[in-house]
Parts: C-alpha cells; structure tokens; sequence
C-alpha cells in the first residue's frame, strides 16, 4: 500500500511528539 506524499506529511504531523519529528515510535508504527 503506498500513500502520496501530502498524506505522509500529515500523518507524520498527526504523530509526531513535535515538530519535525520524523523518528519516534510513534511515527515509525504510523
């Protein structure tokens, strides 16, 4: 299954713990 990158982006917005957070578990499970 792959998502666009907007939909990334938000998804990563949606977890991250906080801005610009792209590597804790929380995002990485996301």
């Amino acid at each position: 299954m792959s998502i666009t990158a907007t939909r990334k982006g938000e998804v990563i917005a949606d977890n991250a713990r906080s801005e610009g957070d792209t590597g804790s578990a929380e995002v990485q499970v996301a």
